[in-house]
């Protein structure tokens, strides 16, 4: 695991090195985002590097420690990663699925989907182009309600101490996140636009309570998706689940399968995600 996570830090750190490089030129001069200069700069980064490196290795070990601690702090006093808005240049958004901030910290699978999406996060800043690359927390779960009810320990109180531990743990990686546009689904500024959306859908007549089949547990005292049901009891637990029709608030999608439908064709998508979504989305109201 250290291994894998060191592997990942070092090549976020060359191409931050890269970015870094490009970026600085990119801002003096628009011209320097075309393709010709980007890929002769890149091209002269890569040799100064790898000559750099290869030069430090004949007489000394790369220290990773020393090495990653003296960027991030450059990079962090610098908000080298600082999301800015230029008139006139292209934009993009790199968004990465929030993590749930378990009490276990990050685990492997983590920084590797982490680490790549970085890398095109920085691959389009040497692009010349504005990125947007936020970092969040989906911290709303079961795991923290359960230590509250087990320990008496306020969610809130845990769920923060497990956010920074995360927090710790990627900012460690050098990954290019802004820092500043940071949130947590549990937040209240986030919680209130929820619930603003939910209105919305309320009063469009979208959104309506109705008995509908769920899977109940009482040992948990809620719902639970079928993802989280092995062999008839909860995965978390182990707690007796059973088939109960309750009351619950639903969302229309169907009334919009067709435009779903409709959006993913034309897609830069691979088959296979393309795919899941056409399973996923439900057939039209009074379709089969």
């Amino acid at each position: 695991m250290r291994q894998f996570l060191l592997a990942c830090s070092a090549v976020a750190l060359h191409t931050a090195r890269c970015a870094s490089t490009y970026s600085v030129a990119a801002r003096v001069s628009p011209l320097a985002r075309s393709p010709s200069r980007i890929l002769a700069r890149s091209r002269l980064v890569a040799v100064v590097s790898d000559a750099g490196l290869a030069s430090a290795a004949a007489t000394r070990a790369y220290d990773v420690a020393k090495v990653e601690a003296k960027w991030q702090a450059y990079w962090e006093e610098n908000e080298t990663f600082k999301t800015v808005r230029r008139p006139g240049y292209p934009k993009k958004y790199v968004l990465d699925m929030f993590p749930y901030p378990s009490g276990a910290g990050l685990h492997v699978g983590h920084p590797e989907g982490y680490t790549a999406s970085d890398i095109m996060a920085r691959y389009w800043r040497m692009c010349g182009y504005d990125v947007l690359h936020p970092m969040g927390w989906d911290s709303f779960g079961l795991p923290a309600e359960q230590h509250a009810v087990q320990t008496g320990t306020h969610p809130r109180t845990t769920t923060a101490a497990n956010i920074a531990n995360f927090k710790r743990q990627l900012k460690s990686l050098g990954f290019s996140y802004d820092w500043d546009r940071e949130l947590a689904t549990t937040d209240e500024d986030y919680v209130k636009w929820t619930q603003w959306i939910f209105l919305k859908l309320f009063h469009a007549g979208l959104a309506k309570q109705s008995k509908t089949p769920v899977n109940w547990c009482a040992g948990l005292g809620t719902v639970l998706s079928n993802e989280e049901v092995i062999d008839g009891k909860s995965e978390r637990g182990n707690f007796p689940v059973e088939r109960l029709p309750l009351r619950q608030w639903t969302l229309k999608i169907t009334e919009y399968a067709d435009k779903l439908a409709e959006g993913l064709e034309g897609l830069d998508w691979p088959d296979g995600t393309r795919s899941a979504q056409r399973q996923w989305i439900p057939p039209p109201a009074g379709g089969g």
